[in-house]
C-alpha cells in the first residue's frame, strides 16, 4: 500500500476534503453512524464539489467514507422528519438530491471508493458516480420501502441503466443486501479488491 500525503483543502465538520497530485478526496466523516449523512453533511459535500469544479488542479474526485465499515449508510434517521432531514437550522430538506446533481454534472470523473456498507441513500451516491471501486467487505442495497422512503433523484433511473430494469426493481422492492462479488457480477461496480488495496486501485 502506497503512502500518500493528503493535504487538507478546507476544514469541515462532517466531511474531510483533501488533495493529492490532482486528486480531490471527499470523505464522509461520521463513522459512529456508519457515515450516514445529515443536511449538514450534504451541504458540506456540495461546497466541496463546487470547489472541485472551480479548482483547475483537481482532475478527478474520489468519494468515500471513514473507516472500514461503511462507505455511507444513507440519510441519518435520527435527523429525519415527516418533511425531510432536519439540519442545525431546523429546516427539513432533501438536499442530497443537489449533491447527486452536482456529481452527475461535474466535468471531472467522480470515483466512488466503496469501503464497506453502501446502503439506501449511500447506495445511490455510489450509483451516480462515474466509477465504483469496492473492497471485498463492501455490501450494497436499498432500504426505501423498509423506512418509508423513496428515491426522488437519479438513483432508480441510473441503477436500471447499470443492472437492467428487472434487477433494479428487485433491488428497490426487496431491499436485500448484495456482496461485492454479486455487485461486480451484475455490473453495479467496476472492480473489487482487498480492503488494503482499495485506495491504491482507486
Amino acid at each position: 500500500m502506497s503512502i500518500r500525503e493528503w493535504k487538507t483543502l478546507r476544514e469541515f465538520e462532517e466531511i474531510r476534503f483533501e488533495f493529492f497530485e490532482g486528486i480531490a478526496k471527499i470523505t464522509i466523516n461520521r463513522p459512529r453512524t456508519y457515515n450516514a449523512f445529515t443536511p449538514d453533511t450534504t451541504r458540506e459535500m456540495s461546497e466541496a464539489l463546487v470547489l472541485c469544479r472551480e479548482m483547475t488542479e483537481v482532475r478527478v474526485v474520489v468519494l468515500t467514507g471513514t473507516g472500514d465499515k461503511a462507505f455511507c449508510s444513507g440519510g441519518d434517521q435520527n435527523a429525519k422528519s415527516f418533511a425531510g432531514y432536519v439540519g442545525k437550522d431546523g429546516v427539513p430538506r432533501l438536499n442530497v438530491l443537489d449533491v447527486q446533481r452536482q456529481i452527475r454534472s461535474l466535468p471531472k470523473p467522480v470515483i466512488a471508493m466503496v469501503n464497506g456498507y453502501a446502503i439506501g441513500g449511500g447506495h445511490v451516491l455510489h450509483v451516480v458516480c462515474d466509477l465504483s471501486i469496492a473492497s471485498e467487505n463492501a455490501r450494497f442495497g436499498q432500504t426505501g420501502p423498509k423506512v418509508g422512503s423513496f428515491d426522488a433523484g437519479f438513483g432508480s433511473s441510473f441503477l436500471a441503466r447499470h443492472v437492467g430494469q428487472k434487477k433494479a426493481r428487485e433491488i428497490w422492492f426487496l431491499c436485500e443486501q448484495y456482496t461485492a462479488a454479486e455487485a461486480l457480477e451484475m455490473g453495479l461496480v467496476n472492480k473489487v479488491v482487498p480492503f488494503d488495496q482499495l485506495e491504491d486501485t482507486t
